[in-house]
This record gives C-alpha cells, sequence and structure tokens, in this order.
C-alpha cells in the first residue's frame, strides 16, 4: 500500500516541480530585465505615499509664484533685484542659499546686475549655483553660471533628475557630469555649503573637467509629506521685508520658480492626480532625503531575483505541504508580506525592493497548482475506478445523474463515490466481525507494530488509550512460556505459529499466528485462545482418573486383601475383627466417594439461597463435631457468639462447609490439645475463624491448599485419611457465595481458616 502511494505520487510531484520550475523562471526573467517596473513603481509608490515622513524644520522655499510675478512683472527679471534678495536672505543668517536659477548668459540690458549679484553671493559666503546638461557628449555640454557668479558661489551643484519610463520623478543621481569630475547634486552641494556633508563629496565652484557627461550613483528620494510639505514665502514678501525676522535662521533655503510656465515641473509620487511639483521643490525634497539620514538605493538585478523568488519559492512550498485552504492563506500571507517588505525595506535596509515579479508569481501559483491538481485528480479518480472494477468491484447500484452529467470530473467522482461507499460497507463489516470476536485478536504490520485490535485484546492488554501503532512484543511482554519466565513472544516475525502460555494470574492462553500478504507488505494477524478453563477441566478430569484408580481404589482392594488373607490363611484372624477392618475401609471408600460427589455437587448444583443465622448454624455444626473431637482427646472451645449473624446461602452447603473445617481442624490437632472457633463481623462480611493445633503449613505452599486432590500432609501425617477434597469443597462454596477462605500460618504452630461470608 505504502509503495503504491509512493506510484501515485510521483507524478503529482513531477507536476508541482515543472509549476515550480516555469514560475521561478519566469520570476527570475522578470526580475532581472525589470519586464514589470509599472507594477514595482506601483507598490513603491504607494510606500512612498504612505510612509511619507514630515518634512525637515531647516529647509524653506522662497518661491517665484504668481503673485510675484503679478508684482514684479514678467520674466525674467534684474539680476539686481537678485542681489537684494540675496542680500536679504543672508542676514538673517540662514545655513545655505540655493539659488536654482540659471545664469549662464549676460545680462545685456543691465549688465551692472552681474557684479551687484557676485558681489552679494561673495558677501554672502554661503550660495550654491546650478549647473545644467546643455547638450550630449562635449565639453560644452554644461549650462555654467558666469564665471563671475560661479567663483562668487560657494558651490556649484547639478540640478538633473532622472525620469523614470513612466514620465514620473522618483530619484537623482549622486553626481553628474563630465568625466572624471562630475558635479555633486544640488542638495549634496548645498549640505557641503552649510558643512554637513563630507569634504571629499564636495568640489566647490571648480570648472567643469574634459570628459564626457556621466551619472552616477543613483538616489531613490523619499518625498516629505505636506502641502506644501515645506514653509514657503513669496520672492515678492521676501523682497519687501514682510517675512518674520527668523524665517531664514539657521535654515537652508531654495530659491526657484513656482509660477505657471516657468521652470521645470515634475510629476512625483506624492503629486496627485495631474498636478506636478516644479524643480524647486523636487531639489527641496531632495535635501530632505539626505537630511534625514535616508540613503536609498534600487535593488540590484540580483538582490530583486532573490527577494521575489524566495517568496515565489514559499508560496509553491506552501501548496505542497498544506491543503487548499492553508495555501491559499499561505499565498494571501506571502503577498501581503511582499508589499510590507517593500514598504519598510527602504526605512529598514535603505534598499528599494521591485516586487512585481513575485505579486505575479505568487497571484499565479495558486490557481495554476489548483488546476493542474484538479486534472491529476480527475485521471487518478479515473484509473482507481478501472482498478476497482478489474478487482471485481461491481457496478454501483446507485444510478442517480450527477448534477452535472456533461461534467467529466462530477461523472467520475460521482462513480468512484459509489464504489467507495461499497468499499466502507465492507470495511465496517470486517472491523465490525473482528471487534466481536471472543478472543482478543490483533493485526500486526511486518514490523510488528499493532493496526487494528477488538475489544477483547483491548480488555486483555489492560489499557484505556488504543492499541494502535503500539508493538505488539511489549502488549504481550505479560505472557511468558509455562515452564519458565520467558515471554513467550521474545522475536518477531513469531516463531512457533502457536505457542502456549500463561500469564501473571495463572490463566493459560494459546497464541496463534497467520501471516498474510496486503499488496507488497506483509501482515499478521494474532489471536489468543483462553485455555484455562480447559486445563482446568483437564487437571479435574486427571484428578478424578487418578481418584478413582488409585485412591478409592485402595481400600476396596484392602476388603479384598482381607477376605483373601482369611480363607488361605492357616490361622484367620477373628470374625470380629475381620468385619470391623472391612467396615472401616468400606466407609472410607463411602466417605470418599460422597466428598467427590459433594465438591461436584458444589461446583455444579444451583444454590438455593434462603435467610439464615450464621451463629446457631455454627452452634449447630460445633455440636455435631463434639463426639469427634472427645473421641481424639481434643477440646473443642468457640468464643461468644454474636445473637444474631444474618447471612443468605445454601444451608446445607454452608453446614457442610463449616462441617469440613471443624473436622479437618480436629484430624490435625493433637491429643491434650484444642481447636477454638469464633464468628465476628468484619465490615460487610461475617468472619468465621478456626483455629488448630496442628503441624502448620508453610507459607509458600498455602495456595496449594483449596486445590483438589491435594494433601499437604501426606507424608508427615500418614494416618489421617483423605484425597484433599475437603478444602477444595470450602473454596468453592465459599466462591459461589460471594465470599472467600484464608490460611494463615507460620508453619511452625499451628493454622486459622478463616471463612468470609457477605452480610445479609
Amino acid at each position: 500500500m505504502m509503495q503504491a502511494s509512493r506510484r501515485e505520487r510521483r507524478p503529482y510531484l513531477r507536476e508541482w516541480l515543472t509549476l515550480s520550475l516555469a514560475l521561478l523562471v519566469f520570476v527570475a526573467l522578470a526580475s532581472s530585465r525589470g519586464s514589470l517596473a509599472r507594477l514595482d513603481h506601483l507598490v513603491q509608490d504607494l510606500g512612498s505615499r504612505l510612509l511619507a515622513q514630515a518634512a525637515a524644520q531647516d529647509i524653506a522655499v522662497v518661491a517665484m509664484d504668481d503673485r510675484s510675478i503679478a508684482a514684479i512683472g514678467r520674466w525674467p527679471w534684474r539680476r539686481a533685484l537678485h542681489a537684494e534678495l540675496v542680500n536679504r536672505i543672508s542676514a538673517q543668517h540662514p545655513r545655505a542659499i540655493g539659488l536654482d536659477i540659471l545664469l549662464g548668459e549676460d545680462d545685456p540690458d543691465y549688465p551692472q546686475d552681474d557684479a551687484l549679484l557676485a558681489h552679494a553671493i561673495a558677501r554672502s559666503g554661503r550660495v550654491v549655483l546650478p549647473v545644467a546638461q546643455r547638450g550630449q557628449g562635449s565639453t560644452d555640454a554644461a549650462d555654467l553660471p558666469l564665471p563671475a557668479l560661479r567663483q562668487a558661489a560657494r558651490q556649484i551643484g547639478h540640478v538633473q533628475a532622472q525620469v523614470d519610463a513612466d514620465g514620473i520623478t522618483r530619484g537623482v543621481f549622486e553626481y553628474e557630469g563630465p568625466q572624471p569630475a562630475p558635479w555633486p547634486h544640488f542638495s549634496t552641494a548645498l549640505r557641503c555649503a552649510g558643512a554637513q556633508a563630507e569634504p571629499a563629496a564636495c568640489r566647490g565652484n571648480a570648472l567643469p573637467a574634459a570628459g564626457p557627461w556621466v551619472r552616477e550613483e543613483l538616489r531613490l528620494l523619499r518625498f516629505a509629506r505636506g502641502t506644501p510639505p515645506f514653509p514657503t514665502y513669496a520672492y515678492i514678501d521676501v523682497l519687501k521685508g514682510r517675512v518674520p525676522v527668523d524665517a531664514f535662521l539657521g535654515k537652508y533655503v531654495l530659491v526657484g520658480a513656482t509660477a505657471t510656465g516657468l521652470g521645470d515641473f515634475f510629476a512625483a509620487p506624492v503629486a496627485s492626480g495631474s498636478e506636478r511639483i516644479a524643480g524647486v521643490e523636487l531639489l527641496a525634497h531632495a535635501l530632505h532625503t539626505q537630511l534625514s539620514g535616508l540613503d536609498i538605493r534600487a535593488a540590484s538585478a540580483a538582490q530583486a531575483t532573490a527577494f521575489n523568488t524566495a517568496l515565489v519559492a514559499a508560496a509553491l512550498a506552501g501548496l505542497w505541504l498544506l491543503g487548499p485552504l492553508g495555501s491559499l492563506l499561505a499565498c494571501a500571507l506571502l503577498w501581503l508580506a511582499a508589499i510590507a517588505l517593500t514598504l519598510l525595506a527602504p526605512g529598514l535596509w535603505g534598499l528599494q525592493l521591485a516586487p512585481a515579479a513575485a505579486l505575479v508569481g505568487i497571484l499565479a501559483a495558486y490557481p495554476l497548482w489548483s488546476w493542474r491538481r484538479l486534472s491529476f485528480a480527475a485521471h487518478f479518480l479515473q484509473r482507481e475506478l478501472r482498478a476497482l472494477r478489474q478487482d471485481g468491484m461491481p457496478a454501483a447500484q446507485d444510478s442517480t445523474p450527477p448534477l452535472l452529467s456533461a461534467d467529466r470530473l462530477e461523472q467520475r467522482i460521482h462513480a468512484v463515490e459509489s464504489a467507495t461507499q461499497q468499499l466502507r460497507d465492507l470495511h465496517r463489516f470486517i472491523a465490525g466481525s473482528l471487534e466481536h470476536l471472543p478472543s482478543p485478536t490483533f493485526v500486526c504490520d511486518q514490523a510488528g507494530r499493532i493496526t487494528l485490535a477488538n475489544q477483547a485484546a483491548q480488555a486483555f492488554a489492560q489499557q484505556q488509550g488504543s492499541l494502535q501503532h503500539q508493538p505488539l512484543m511489549e502488549v504481550l511482554a505479560p505472557l511468558v512460556r509455562p515452564e519458565g519466565s520467558q515471554p513467550l513472544l521474545s522475536q518477531w516475525p513469531p516463531q512457533p505459529l502457536s505457542q502456549e502460555g500463561r500469564d501473571r494470574q495463572g490463566r493459560r492462553w494459546l497464541m496463534l499466528t497467520n501471516a498474510f500478504a496486503q499488496q507488497t507488505e506483509q501482515h499478521w494477524l494474532v489471536t489468543l485462545v483462553d485455555l484455562t478453563e480447559m486445563r482446568q477441566a483437564q487437571e479435574q478430569r486427571d484428578r478424578a482418573l487418578h481418584f478413582i484408580s488409585h485412591d478409592l481404589r485402595a481400600p476396596v482392594a484392602s476388603i479384598l486383601t482381607l477376605l483373601e488373607m482369611q480363607r488361605e490363611l492357616p490361622n484367620p484372624m477373628p470374625e470380629s475383627e475381620l468385619r470391623a477392618r472391612i467396615e472401616r475401609h468400606a466407609r472410607t471408600a463411602l466417605e470418599m466417594a460422597q466428598n467427590f460427589m459433594q465438591l461436584a455437587s458444589a461446583q455444579t448444583q444451583a444454590l438455593r439461597r434462603t435467610p439464615l443465622d450464621l451463629a446457631m448454624l455454627l452452634q449447630e455444626v460445633v455440636q455435631q463435631c463434639w463426639a469427634l473431637a472427645q473421641a481424639r482427646q481434643v477440646t473443642l472451645t468457640c468464643a461468644a457468639l454474636p445473637a444474631q449473624a444474618p447471612c443468605e446461602g445454601d444451608r446445607h452447603l454452608l453446614q457442610r462447609t463449616l462441617t469440613n473445617l471443624l473436622t479437618n481442624a480436629i484430624k490435625f490437632t493433637a491429643p491434650g490439645t484444642e481447636v477454638a472457633c469464633s464468628l465476628r463481623p468484619q465490615g460487610a462480611l461475617w468472619e468465621i475463624a478456626v483455629r488448630d493445633q496442628g503441624p502448620g503449613i508453610a507459607p509458600e505452599r498455602q495456595t496449594e491448599l483449596f486445590q483438589p486432590f491435594r494433601r499437604l500432609h501426606g507424608a508427615s501425617h500418614p494416618q489421617i485419611e483423605g484425597v484433599g477434597l475437603g478444602l477444595a469443597f470450602v473454596h468453592e462454596v465459599a466462591r459461589r457465595h460471594g465470599g472467600s477462605i484464608q490460611a494463615q500460618s507460620d508453619g511452625l504452630h499451628g493454622s486459622t481458616f478463616v471463612l468470609r461470608l457477605p452480610m445479609a
């Protein structure tokens, strides 16, 4: 059965491996090539909006907005205004000033304004000017400030932005410009001017290098929340002094255009709908990212591939190991985990993950695997139904059509359901038959572990829990061989197939074992047959035969010997002596026969229970035995008896029982001593004790006293006649009345027999 299950599992495993390989290859290719970048951006932008932080408090924006345009006039403005703006901002001691205004051409109308602006920039000592790319691949591709302005500026930084394929700006390059010394980004240049950047990152106001234009170290932005996110002041308000006196104290101040149609505008993840943000705001967000300590880099192709394939592999493992509901929950949790890790990774590890391939792979894994599993189930049902019919399973009697008669899977399920019901009924019949077998029966596998056990087996093992999967050798450990203490079942498989043993209670058992094959495995049927009653009956028969052939024959043979001696001897004994001897032997034979009949009657005769008084019955028996005691010179005493000792039982059998106890004690008591009897209540029992002054009984032999045909003093007291039936009769009567008989002796000085009977 196990091998058959493995055969069925192999194509199932192949289906899973094929699906897993196909999905993992797709995820790896999609991750390494960025084929699902748009979906990646959706998740990443969601994280940018949900986890956006409050703007840094040390950033302020001076906006050349529509109100300033209306107040000052059309663009371009005189550079003398820019010089005045720099002076007013510098008066509040900002950390750095960033003029996001391209100043690469002379002003022919007001040439003196360039000098004013250069003087204001130089006097401030903390101004950063922008540089932009004008062409491609030549040394004059940089749109630099005028030489006078460049030399007056503290730092120069590029203001290029990285626009993705969907038109949204999500990052900037840390360095951009001609090789081998590209300019740092404008936000880094501001930090250099504010003395908060590493000196190695700062280039000051140096001229461009001679190499081609390069872009290095893409940094992703973490946009700040708020509308607007940064404190913003109108250009005209700053010129007219309509801002607080400490508006720019210790802050990074960015000056740039926000008016409609003026300057560059970018689509950003935090923008809603068709809204865009001005270039100066993008620079503020880049500065905010750096000041927040967030160095976010896009995951490499290898990192993205490892991340996505690990999640999809976990989902595929869940599909294989878990059930339908469990695998669905696992896929849902992994899908959410991919999103959660993408949202949290920038803050935790400074890494921007691309989860689209994992999301698509996990979403596709469950329906694809369900389809393949359903297809496999349909083929499996058809194959099993065919196998059942080949094994002789009759066609189903129920001809009720399935709900969708055109659905092949539904038809197969209906057919297999009918066949399964027949197998289930057959299994119940077999299990019920096994369960009601009277003998303990076990079914074991080839390793000796129990697979089935009936009620009788459970009772034999005396265990509360199930016996399944327990080793049979441990369950049958109490069974030992009749001739010693060696376990009856000492090896597996058992040899020989039929063995007899005994348990701790002395019961005799016959263990029958039979091997049978199921599929490719061998199983064993083990049955225990209780031989106790049969062995006891056999022993009693042997003893009866011994009694008839030996004990009962002895007095008859003695009579015949006396008669033969009387005829043949020349000096025959007196006739009176002959008659006396014959009478004694005849009475002995008669007594033996009566004892044997009484024991048989006590074992088989129905009890005639009547209310009686044990005290009165004991007095009667003592009076009957008084003459025997006198003849043997034994004093018979009886302690003070209760006024009444109500009991219910067979009067004749109980009287004979008490008589046997007293006469047995008198026979074994030495002349000149006494036999004492007593009656007293002991809980719910009456306790009758008979004490003699005989030779005593060894403790190890006291259990043999009440077995038929056992005489323990045949060698020490051969003059006392008997065959060992009297005490066996007492034991049987006590047992049938719900009582007990017990011998108490130290083996040296007399014995006490205690008879216990239930009170009425």
